[in-house]
């Protein structure tokens, strides 16, 4: 009987049923939600040493001490782009190789934090409860939204997402800034080396920039003051990008005008202050996925774990150097 290589699948990830049904002959994925034991004790049952290869989603997180339990671990695949949920200084030290989304997912992510802007602007979730709502006679009186075209929107992390996102922004006549950890000589949009810069000069800002620990709450109270009680922001990075708390006090206030989220500090809990504003649309963390995105994800997943037990280079590491 053939033995295939296992896969530690933990989160588990958004495409693992598609994936499980495509590589089942290929890899033996052993999930820990398909069992009745603790993890540690489905880890244990598991033999740690005979697992060379992890699975994740952004959900779940590989701290050093868990890495630790497994001696052979070689390959540590995640389904998102970003890789705030992965201790890299351990995978570093290990040797581990981190194979992440790549760009794959970059144009969904752009879709949806455009979307959000419009909505948010145009209020046209608001719009849609006014109408199933109300009382159906006389006049609407429905409030006035923004329009988006002409409006400066500041970009904070100009990597692929955010490129994806300002060319979309400029073909709604939108101008473009940015902050990013360096400026780009490869772009024209004009750099702000300080975020409160950026907002003050901003109708909107998008966040799409990495979480770690220097941009954790990157976005405090005094870049949302500057922002202004007409501004918008949408962040379809990490929660932890923007200090939730004064971001719920500043909607609150009327601080800024509104807020576009497909993110949250603590998910999947958020907080209940804003399921009652209108000023906000909110998004369960899943701007990266579409029919399209999913099938691909697969693809490129499965590509790495056949790479890596095939002693080839994986398709997209990460650099950990």
């Amino acid at each position: 009987m053939e033995v295939f290589p296992k896969v530690l699948v933990l989160g588990p990830p958004t495409c693992y049923e598609t994936l499980q049904h495509i590589y089942s002959h290929k890899f033996n994925f052993i999930n820990p939600n398909s069992s009745d034991l603790s993890l540690h004790q489905f880890i244990i049952s598991n033999h740690p040493p005979s697992i060379r290869a992890i699975l994740c989603s952004a959900s779940f997180t590989l701290t050093a001490d868990f890495l630790r339990l497994f001696p052979s671990l070689g390959l540590v695949v995640t389904t998102s782009a970003g890789t705030d949920h992965i201790d890299l200084n351990e995978c570093r030290r290990r040797q581990i190789n981190v194979a992440g989304a790549g760009g794959l997912l970059s144009e969904d992510v752009a879709d949806k934090a455009v979307a959000l802007l419009i909505d948010t602007m145009r209020k046209i979730s608001a719009a849609d409860r006014y109408v199933r709502t109300r009382n159906h006679g006389g006049e609407w009186d429905f409030p006035l939204g923004y329009k988006l075209s002409g409006k400066r929107v500041g970009i904070v992390g100009l990597g692929s997402i955010g490129m994806e996102v300002a060319k979309r922004l400029e073909s709604f006549g939108c101008i473009i800034l940015y902050h990013s950890r360096h400026q780009r000589s490869s772009v024209s949009y004009p750099f702000y080396s300080s975020i409160v810069d950026l907002a003050t000069n901003s109708n909107a800002l998008v966040i799409c920039c990495a979480l770690n620990e220097q941009t954790k709450h990157i976005i405090n109270s005094e870049v949302l003051l500057a922002l202004g009680k007409e501004g918008f922001i949408v962040n379809v990075g990490r929660g932890g990008l923007i200090d939730e708390n004064q971001l719920v006090k500043c909607l609150i206030e009327g601080e800024i005008g509104g807020a576009g989220l497909d993110v949250f500090e603590n998910e999947p809990h958020v907080p209940q202050e804003l399921l009652a504003l209108d000023n906000v649309v909110l998004s369960p963390h899943c701007a990266a996925f579409t029919s399209e995105s999913v099938m691909s994800l697969c693809e490129l997943v499965g590509g790495n774990l056949e790479s890596f037990f095939s002693n080839m280079p994986i398709i997209t590491p990460l650099m950990l150097d």
